[in-house]
């Protein structure tokens, strides 16, 4: 941004931004030689570093992009990205954006929706884990370690290295990393009969604010409750997990029923309502919301799609199917059956996959712009506000969108809301994912896009959790407050705080104080810590 004075006196405003590059460039210069000191290896740190003006720094910091909302060239960019070898080069970055009053951001899938792992608008380093991405799995014990820079397909392809029988609770998007989503507590389809990721961490190893590496015994049990679903990057750089994992029987059943409206869709959505979280726990049935354009032009309907999986065969299936759910006229053509592993790739939407070896791809199939939003559903949505949801999917904006109802209840509803920070548990029948998507350029489109999403949003006001309005933080989701931009409230913060995580929120916001009262991990929508103001750059 320039300074007010460019529009009426150009020349000082030249010399003012001559003078903040240049102090910029020397901050660049300084943090580089302290990092090399700090390290203790300039041969082994050179090679993990990534400067403006090195040949591949652009390649480096798009590969985990995900959204291109945020890779324009007008997106600030960090002075500096890391990509550590090590816990040094870790303790080392600490350290020196402390020293140059760098604001460090840590990456490690790159599926950040509003992009806070890789953007800031003040000088900042990225903190990319992609290289600490080992998995040891320990199939005797049902546990594994799995570094943060590991993706979700990389842990369940490690997996069913070793067994047919064993699982991890976690999401379905194989290229989404280990950091970002176990911290914010991670769910997929198999959360109704073990709940989240989360819920199945069992110790963790973390490089705090003091550069110091932490397991469980040494963080001690509130830090280690805080960074188990209440976003790791508020409370230091998160290195490891170790997750218990689950067990799943040798054949489980996949099948996904489409119904239009002219097919009953609207009577089935409202029988999923009343019946999705009170299915038997080895069932989990989503329902995808999207709008079908006709074969002829003008003709547009929408479309439902009901997923499932089932552990179990389909023989057991379709009799509980009958009695719990005839609405849906689920029948044995519709189902597969198939390995736990083989589930995976269906469910990830990859198509004629011969081989696990796509499981381990951290490439993304998402080429072009996104906004999502969330919410939780603690009583069926009438009717009459279904029709309005249609009506909004015919707008020109809504034919790339899509609503994804997740169903809760089970297991998920069995975990006390304060066992960890994610409080959604019972109550909820089931959660939304709002999504928007277009490849359209420029600021223009991107605003109507998003200008939609909103309106949906306010839409459905009436009809979700209230007071507060949940989310979950994972979708992360800025229209819901910030807390960054020059000095910002805890009363503000707990906007959007309260939203993510409830009552759990103040117990975050004291762990925070106790373990980084500078606020030095920090973003727009991070832990504050207990203080009247905020730490800000320059102070």
């Amino acid at each position: 941004m320039k300074p007010p004075c460019c529009s009426i006196f150009p020349f000082l405003c030249f010399l003012l931004l001559s003078f903040q590059w240049r102090t910029f460039a020397d901050i660049h210069d300084n943090f580089l030689q302290c990092i090399s000191v700090q390290s203790g290896n300039s041969t082994s740190i050179s090679k993990v570093i990534y400067t403006q003006s090195n040949s591949s720094y652009s390649s480096v910091l798009e590969f985990a992009i995900q959204n291109r909302r945020f890779s324009a060239p007008t997106t600030p960019k960090p002075l500096v990205i890391v990509t550590p070898l090590d816990v040094s080069h870790i303790e080392a970055a600490i350290n020196c954006s402390k020293n140059y009053d760098m604001e460090v951001r840590v990456r490690s899938g790159g599926h950040d929706f509003e992009g806070l792992s890789y953007v800031s608008d003040v000088p900042f380093i990225i903190i990319d884990l992609i290289n600490l991405s080992s998995i040891d799995v320990d199939a005797e014990n049902k546990t594994a370690w799995v570094e943060a820079g590991a993706t979700i397909g990389q842990i369940y392809y490690k997996i069913a290295e070793k067994s047919r029988t064993l699982a991890f609770p976690a999401g379905i998007c194989p290229s989404v990393g280990v950091g970002g989503h176990l911290s914010g507590g991670g769910y997929g389809v198999l959360l109704r009969k073990y709940g989240l990721a989360a819920d199945h961490i069992i110790d963790a190893h973390l490089i705090d604010v003091r550069g110091r590496f932490l397991n469980r015994k040494s963080m001690g049990e509130d830090l280690f409750w805080a960074i188990r679903g209440g976003g790791g990057a508020s409370f230091g750089v998160i290195v490891a997990w170790k997750i218990m994992l689950v067990t799943v029987p040798e054949t489980v059943t996949v099948f996904t029923v489409p119904r239009t409206l002219e097919q009953n869709a609207t009577n089935i959505i409202q029988r999923w309502q009343n019946v999705a979280d009170k299915l038997p726990e080895d069932l989990f049935l989503a329902t995808f919301l999207r709008r079908l354009n006709g074969p002829t032009e003008g003709k547009r309907t929408m479309l439902a799609l009901f997923t499932g999986l089932f552990l179990g065969g389909v023989d057991r299936l379709l009799p509980l199917m009958q009695q719990s759910f005839p609405e849906l006229g689920l029948v044995k053509e519709d189902c597969t059956e198939m390995t736990w592993i083989k589930s995976v790739i269906y469910f990830s939407g990859i198509q004629n996959a011969e081989s696990l070896d796509v499981l381990l791809e951290r490439n993304t199939t998402l080429q072009g712009f996104l906004k999502v939003k969330s919410d939780y559903v603690r009583e069926p949505i009438p009717e009459i506000a279904l029709e309005g949801i249609y009506e909004r999917f015919y707008h020109e904006e809504g034919e790339t969108a899509q609503l994804f109802l997740v169903p809760y209840g089970g297991k998920m509803s069995e975990i006390s809301e304060s066992e960890i920070p994610f409080p959604h548990r019972a109550g909820n029948i089931y959660q939304i994912e709002h999504l928007v998507a277009w490849t359209e350029e420029g600021i223009e489109a991107s605003q109507r896009h998003i200008d939609w999403i909103r309106n949906l949003y306010s839409y459905l006001a009436p009809y979700v959790s209230k007071n507060p309005r949940a989310a979950y933080i994972n979708y992360r989701d800025l229209d819901i407050g910030t807390n960054y931009k020059g000095y910002t409230s805890y009363q503000q913060a707990s906007i959007w705080g309260l939203k993510y995580f409830k009552n759990n929120f103040n117990r975050l916001v004291h762990v925070k104080t106790r373990v980084d009262p500078d606020n030095f991990f920090r973003n727009e929508q991070s832990i504050p810590p207990l203080s009247s103001r905020w730490k800000k750059n320059g102070d």
